[in-house]
This record gives C-alpha cells, sequence and structure tokens, in this order.
C-alpha cells in the first residue's frame, strides 16, 4: 500500500508523495484545520482586538448558527461575551503588572559582580587541591580485586596532575 502521511491538524491520512502532500497542505480545509489549532494558544487580549474589529454576523443574531463556522469574517461573540473577554483581560493585565512590580529589574553590574566572587571561590578552592574522596559504586567487588585502571589515584599521584590541562 505504500507510505501514508497523516495530518494532525485534519485527522486524516492519505498517500505520501508529493503532489498529494501539496495538494492537502495548500487546502482550504487543512489551512482552517490549522488556524483553529493555532487560535486554542492565542491570548485573550489578541482574541478581544480582532472580535472589536469585526462586525456581528447577523446570521449567527438570528439563527444561532452560521454555515461558515470558525472561518466566518463577521464576530460571533455577543456584546456579554465581549464584557466577559474584557474583564478576563483586564484581570490577567492587572496580574502580569503585579508580578513586573514584585520581581526587581536585573543590573548588569551586580550580576558581574557575582560571577567574580564565584570565580575567585573556584580559585582559591583549586589552590588548596586537596585529593577528593573516591567511593566505589554500589556492587563493585572490593578495590583489591579491581584492575589497576580503575583504582583511584593516590595523594602522590593526585598533586601531579594538578598543572594538566585538556583539551
Amino acid at each position: 500500500m505504500g507510505r501514508r502521511y497523516f495530518c494532525d491538524y485534519c485527522d486524516r491520512s492519505f498517500q505520501d508523495n508529493l503532489h498529494n502532500r501539496k495538494k492537502h497542505l495548500n487546502g482550504v480545509q487543512h489551512q482552517r484545520s490549522k488556524k483553529a489549532w493555532f487560535d486554542i494558544f492565542r491570548d485573550a487580549s489578541e482574541i478581544l482586538e480582532e472580535e472589536q474589529t469585526k462586525k456581528l454576523c447577523r446570521r449567527f443574531q438570528q439563527s444561532g448558527e452560521c454555515d461558515f463556522g470558525p472561518s466566518c469574517r463577521f464576530s460571533h461573540m455577543s456584546l456579554e461575551d465581549l464584557e466577559a473577554l474584557k474583564t478576563q483581560v483586564e484581570a490577567e493585565r492587572r496580574i502580569r503588572d503585579e508580578q513586573s512590580r514584585q520581581v526587581p529589574p536585573c543590573r548588569i553590574e551586580r550580576w558581574l559582580e557575582e560571577i567574580t566572587k564565584k570565580k575567585n571561590a573556584r580559585s582559591e578552592s583549586s589552590n588548596m587541591a586537596e585529593p577528593p574522596i573516591y567511593q566505589l559504586p554500589p556492587g563493585w567487588p572490593p578495590l583489591s580485586e579491581l584492575p589497576p585502571s580503575l583504582h583511584p589515584p593516590t595523594a602522590s599521584e593526585w598533586n601531579d596532575f594538578k598543572d594538566l590541562q585538556w583539551g
């Protein structure tokens, strides 16, 4: 039967070849489905702005249905829906403003000071050159049974690695 292409937006599959895929991706139904999918993730403020620029749909007002559905050029929102959307946008804006007031502005000088403190702390700790304490993973045999390549370095060997640079 050959390879099949499944479109997640349209919930449909068809034989996968260049002609069929191009035809589907440029089709009106796919474009509508894709737009409907991405509209789910839009901000309430964007939706409100778009709906306020549209005129009311007469068909939807009269019968409660419209043949064009979500792709209609006219607004299907009632005045109550628009008011609810406005209050939602205002609430989101207030929350965003409160959060922006709580977060102190980031100053580059403070950030640079923290970075230099961390670098100084690292350089001081590396100057002390204490060998790390090694622990074998659980379930491993005792150290005497391990091959030499898996033995941890001794204190004298550790000092030899002090000036080693990898690179």
